[in-house]
């Protein structure tokens, strides 16, 4: 879902330039590796790095992938709230965590990431009461704006589209959470060689300006 934006505004472009139709159906990542694994007739998949690579090693997505762009995690209140938390460090984040009422995350690889900083700051034990896992395919963002969770973690390009939010700013630099989302073509593709283009596309200098734009980093 991370991607969601960004694919919708590259199969536009590379529509209007080779005018080859393109459609992508964005669901959550842990369903797009079910379907894939399981051999739906998609051409083409794009999850995080380690994911495609997971898909590939059980021969149902072709090697070599193809990184399209970095994403990090930022972190969300509800537009309005009462004490605007400091996260500008590790130890202010860590303090904002433990302060908070209610703490929201996703299923994808942001969420595993963020369970284990808070393992690794030892805290686990003393948050698990107060988290609140998003369903699959829904932002944490509208759990925030809905008053639901009072902190939000979520990649910063599923939440820069969303009202009744303040995003806080990304993670510092020393526990920041950056994923790497790729592309391949999947085995059960008829058409291999038009998808490459495609992924050529997807990965050339000329898409930069969008995938920053959609709050995310080209991957190279």
């Amino acid at each position: 879902m991370a991607t969601r934006q960004l694919l919708a505004e590259l199969a536009s472009a590379y529509e209007q330039q080779t005018g080859i139709p393109v459609q992508f159906e964005s669901v959550g990542g842990v369903d797009a590796a079910k379907r894939v694994q399981a051999g739906e007739a998609f051409d083409l998949v794009v999850l995080a790095s380690d994911a495609i690579d997971k898909l590939a090693a059980a021969g149902k997505a072709q090697v070599p992938r193809v990184d399209i762009v970095r994403s990090d995690v930022a972190v969300a209140v509800k537009a309005g709230a009462l004490g605007r938390p400091d996260i500008g460090s590790e130890a202010a984040l860590r303090h904002a965590v433990l302060a908070a009422a209610s703490i929201g995350y996703s299923t994808g690889p942001s969420g595993t990431a963020l369970m284990q900083l808070f393992e690794r700051w030892g805290i686990a034990a003393q948050v698990k009461d107060k988290l609140v896992q998003a369903t699959p395919g829904v932002p944490v963002g509208s759990l925030v704006a809905q008053g639901k969770v009072a902190l939000g973690f979520q990649q910063r390009s599923e939440l820069i589209h969303l009202d009744g939010i303040e995003i806080l700013g990304g993670m510092p630099e020393a526990v920041q959470i950056v994923t790497t989302f790729s592309a391949a073509v999947c085995a059960a593709s008829s058409q291999p060689q038009a998808v490459r283009k495609l992924l050529d596309f997807m990965a050339s200098p000329q898409t930069a300006e969008a995938k920053r734009r959609q709050g995310m980093e080209p991957a190279n």
